[in-house]
C-alpha cells in the first residue's frame, strides 16, 4: 500500500503539508468549488516573459472550444506558491492542474498531496512515455507511479560572446574543451580580448547559482549524492573539493570577479565586458532583446562525465476531495494540447520543451541558439530526491552558507563543504513532515 493509498487523516496532511512548504496561508476559498466541469482552474508561478508566453498557450487551447475554459491563477515565486498550494492539496480543495518544480516532487508525492496521472489516458491524447527522455520522464515517478508529467527541461550553461570569441581565436576551442585547464586558457584569452574579464559569473547572495555551478561539476567527475532520511548523506568529498577548487580559481578578479552578483554579471556580459557567461537558459529572452553577438552551449565537460545542473517546470494534480471525471478528461486534454504547443515555450522563455515531437521538428530545429542544448535532457541531473530540496527551498541556502566564503577565497574547500554535509545530516535525521 502506498501513502497516496492510505486513508488520509487531516492533521496529518494539514502538518505536513506545512513543514514541506514553508510558512504560508489556506487561500480561503476553493479554486474548484462551484465550478460547471467546462471551468477548469490552472496555477502556475510563471511571472515576466514566460507568464506572457504560458498566457498565450492557455488562449490558444481555449480557443479550440474543445468544451472546457481554462483560467489561469498566477501566485508568487518560490515558498508562497508552495505553501498555498500544499495546503489547498492537504485541504483537498486545490486546482484542478498546477505548476511544480520536478525537485520538489519528492516532497508532495509521498504525503498523497498530489494524484498520479493516468498514463493509458495521457496516451488516447497523443502523450507516451517514448515522447519524452528517460531521465525526465524518471523523475516524475515516484513508487512505480508518474506524479509530475514535465513541459520543459531548463538547465545551467554556458553563453560567449561570438565576436569576443573571433578576435580571441577561441571559437572552435570552445566546442571542444574537454578539462579545466583548457577552460582557463580559454578565459584567460578572453580576458585578454575584453580588457575586463573572460566570464560573468553572478553567485554572491545567491545560493541557487552557487549550487547550480558546483553541481554540474560534481556530477561530471561522476560523483553522486544520495540523500535518504534516516542516514548519513552519501557523497564524494574528493570530487566536491576538485570542483570547488576549481571554481574558486576562476573568481581571481582576473578571468572572473570575485564578488560578482547577478545582476553585474548579466549587466557585464550584456555590455560586452566579458566573453563567457555562467546563467540558466532563463537568461535568454534579456540577451537577445540586447541585440548581443552571443551563442550558447552545454556547459563543456571538464572532468570527464556529462553532466548538467537542471530543473523543469512540470503539471501536477492536486490532490482534491471530489474529481470530476469531465473536468478531470479536460485537463488530460488541456496538458497534452500545451505541451504539443511547447515550441512557443522554447522560443519565448529558452527552455527545451520536453515532448519530444516538438524538439525533432523543423521549427525548433531552427531556433538558435536553443537547439543547440537540445541535448542535455539525456544527461541532465536534478537535485537529490529529498523532502527539504528542491526549487524554492532553503537547500541551496545551505549550501551557500558554508560555500561563498570558499568562493570569496577566504575559505577552505573542504571545511565548507564538511559544513554543508553536517547540515544535511541534521535534516536527514528528522523524520519526513509528510
Amino acid at each position: 500500500m502506498t501513502a497516496f493509498d492510505r486513508p488520509f487523516s487531516r492533521r496529518r496532511l494539514l502538518s505536513g503539508a506545512a513543514a514541506v512548504a514553508g510558512s504560508g496561508l489556506l487561500l480561503g476559498c476553493s479554486p474548484s468549488a462551484g465550478k460547471s466541469a467546462s471551468e477548469l482552474n490552472y496555477w502556475h508561478l510563471m511571472t515576466g516573459g514566460d507568464g506572457i508566453v504560458m498566457a498565450g498557450l492557455v488562449d490558444a487551447v481555449n480557443g479550440l472550444n474543445a468544451g472546457f475554459h481554462t483560467t489561469q491563477t498566477v501566485l508568487a515565486w518560490g515558498p508562497p506558491y508552495y505553501t498555498k498550494l500544499a495546503m489547498a492539496s492537504a485541504g483537498g480543495r486545490a486546482p484542478d492542474v498546477a505548476i511544480m518544480h520536478a525537485s520538489r516532487i519528492a516532497g508532495y508525492a509521498p504525503g498523497g498531496l498530489l494524484e498520479p496521472w493516468d498514463t493509458e489516458l495521457l496516451a488516447e491524447f497523443g502523450v507516451h512515455e517514448s515522447d519524452f527522455p528517460p531521465l525526465v520522464w524518471q523523475k516524475g515517478q515516484y513508487d512505480g507511479k508518474l506524479y509530475s508529467l514535465a513541459l520543459d527541461t531548463h538547465p545551467f550553461v554556458l553563453y560567449y560572446n561570438t565576436e569576443h570569441a573571433q578576435k580571441a581565436g577561441v571559437t572552435d576551442t570552445l566546442r571542444t574543451m574537454d578539462s579545466p585547464e583548457e577552460f582557463t586558457e580559454v578565459a584567460t584569452k578572453l580576458q585578454r580580448a575584453t580588457g575586463k574579464h573572460g566570464l560573468s559569473y553572478g553567485y554572491l547572495g545567491d545560493g541557487p547559482q552557487m549550487w547550480r555551478l558546483f553541481y554540474t561539476l560534481y556530477r561530471q567527475q561522476g560523483a553522486e549524492m544520495k540523500l535518504v532520511p534516516g542516514q548519513k548523506a552519501q557523497v564524494d568529498e574528493a570530487a566536491a573539493v576538485k570542483a570547488l577548487t576549481f571554481v574558486r580559481s576562476l573568481l581571481n578578479d582576473t578571468i572572473a570577479s570575485r564578488s560578482g552578483d547577478g545582476g553585474t554579471a548579466s549587466s557585464e556580459f550584456l555590455h560586452g565586458e566579458s566573453g563567457l557567461f555562467l546563467g540558466g537558459v532563463w537568461e535568454l529572452p534579456v540577451l537577445k532583446a540586447a541585440k548581443l553577438p552571443f551563442d550558447a552551449m552545454p556547459i563543456p565537460t571538464l572532468f570527464g562525465t556529462e553532466a548538467a545542473y537542471a530543473d523543469s517546470h512540470t503539471f501536477v494534480l492536486p490532490r482534491q476531495s471530489k474529481v470530476s471525471p469531465e473536468r478531470r478528461r479536460h485537463v488530460y486534454q488541456l496538458v497534452a494540447e500545451i505541451l504539443k504547443r511547447s515550441v512557443k515555450w522554447a522560443e519565448g522563455g529558452g527552455h527545451i520543451p520536453a515532448y519530444q515531437p516538438v524538439i525533432k521538428s523543423a521549427e525548433y530545429q531552427a531556433l538558435k541558439p536553443q537547439s543547440n542544448y537540445a541535448g542535455i535532457p539525456a544527461y541532465v541531473n536534478y537535485d537529490p530526491d529529498v523532502w527539504f530540496a528542491g526549487a524554492g527551498s532553503d537547500f541551496q541556502n545551505y549550501f551557500a552558507e558554508n560555500v561563498q566564503n570558499v568562493y570569496l577565497g577566504s575559505g577552505d574547500p573542504a571545511a565548507g563543504f564538511d559544513g554543508f554535509v553536517q547540515r544535511l545530516n541534521v535534516l536527514l535525521d528528522r523524520p519526513q513532515p509528510v
